[in-house]
């Protein structure tokens, strides 16, 4: 059935991030003292990485299913039912499977890596992460009293991000490192990393014996045409291996709080079960149902809405290639975030979300502040709405730009 990416979804009244929280998390201000031209209705939302999509239907009908079943209880994940409906759709996806006994879960990617954090890096030790990142990589080692070396991505200057290796080895070659954090795809670049890339990465973590955390949360959300090759089929072999996946991104349901945590190595799978068996860390019955019925029956919702994001982003690269000539912008080959570098025309404005909330009524994010350095300058722009808001957002950020 064609599914309508185009219809309007009212998220107010709802308990929405994305529409009640941003005070709080762009401008930090968490008494909603900050005054705006703008009214709170008027922006243009295009900053929290979810979509202003409505679900897959199948997934909502799943969770009304399980909802009739009248009682929702503690919860864990003990049927077949997801196990096989996960590994069929990653061998269709991607070719590749994981050992059931290896699948543990998190209330979340982040929640999972504050954890992980904890239990792999000591006082002295360093994760690794590569500039510019999704900010939480930096919060969870933050929020633990640990310790980072950021490795930047070069830019070519024309919108393509690529790896240092050179300066990823000479990181992973302190004594002192234990865990490199990985993405792919990255957030916010959009890169999808290639099997050369990601077998000279391979080769590196294992030289120096290090553990990984390769974060996929967003390897479904792919242009037309591109694969995603996971992190464990490159290394099938490697122990220190832990792949983070969930279906919330793709789908649209970050919500309901669930991720994959596959954890190779026994004794620390052992650690992180002991840790979350416990009462605070079961998980939503609901959401048990909505993952297993968008692996199992979301593949036809989510072709098309590859197909629309692909639309999307040509819609904004044909703006910005148009009204923003000094701006040279490449179409990731992943999620749906613009990673836009604004540099040519704002290279002097301290704080690029205060601007285009002030003199746009757009809200975004962006800047070292919120993506953990080598950003400043850029913004990421949330594509996961109708193609309609996009265009008004657009306009609006292309007229405060020339009228500055």
């Amino acid at each position: 059935m064609p599914y309508n990416f185009d219809e309007i979804v009212n998220r107010y009244h709802t308990n929405a991030l994305n529409t009640d929280g941003f005070r709080g998390y762009i401008f930090h201000d968490f008494e909603g003292k900050k005054k705006f031209p703008f009214k709170d209705d008027e922006f243009v939302r295009m900053w929290v990485a979810d979509m202003e999509f409505a679900m897959c239907p199948a997934i909502i009908q799943a969770i009304k299913d399980r909802a009739d079943q009248r009682i929702l209880g503690y919860s864990q994940v003990f049927e077949p039912e997801f196990y096989d409906a996960y590994n069929d759709w990653n061998q269709k996806m991607y070719g590749w499977t994981y050992p059931k006994e290896e699948i543990c879960f998190s209330l979340g990617i982040i929640p999972g890596l504050y954890t992980l954090s904890d239990m792999l890096l000591g006082d002295n030790d360093y994760a690794i992460i590569h500039t510019p990142a999704y900010g939480y990589f930096q919060h969870a080692i933050d929020e633990r009293h640990k310790r980072a070396i950021h490795t930047p991505l070069i830019s070519d200057g024309l919108g393509n991000w690529h790896i240092d290796f050179g300066d990823l080895e000479k990181a992973c070659a302190n004594p002192f490192a234990k865990v490199l954090i990985w993405c792919n795809p990255h957030n916010p670049t959009g890169r999808v990393w290639t099997e050369d890339e990601l077998r000279h990465v391979a080769a590196i973590v294992e030289k120096y014996n290090l553990w990984i955390i390769s974060d996929e949360i967003h390897c479904d959300i792919l242009r037309q045409g591109v694969h995603h090759i996971p992190m464990a089929k490159i290394m099938p072999d490697y122990e220190k291996l832990i792949v983070c996946t969930s279906a919330s991104k793709c789908f649209n349901m970050a919500g309901l709080m669930f991720a994959e945590m596959i954890i190779r190595n026994a004794e620390l799978r052992q650690k992180y079960i002991a840790y979350t068996n416990s009462y605070a860390m079961n998980i939503n019955p609901l959401s048990i149902a909505a993952h297993t019925a968008a692996y199992r029956y979301g593949a036809e919702w989510l072709d098309q809405l590859k197909t629309y994001l692909d639309g999307n982003f040509q819609l904004v690269k044909d703006i910005l290639d148009r009204d923003l000539e000094k701006v040279t912008y490449v179409i990731p080959e992943a999620t749906y975030l613009a990673w836009v570098n604004l540099n040519p025309y704002l290279a002097d404005v301290p704080d690029i979300p205060d601007f285009m909330a002030n003199k746009a009524g757009v809200l975004l994010e962006g800047g070292d502040a919120l993506f953990v350095g080598n950003a400043k300058g850029y913004v990421r722009l949330n594509l996961a709405m109708p193609r309609s808001i996009i265009q008004k957002g657009m306009e609006r950020i292309v007229k405060a730009i020339k009228e500055r």
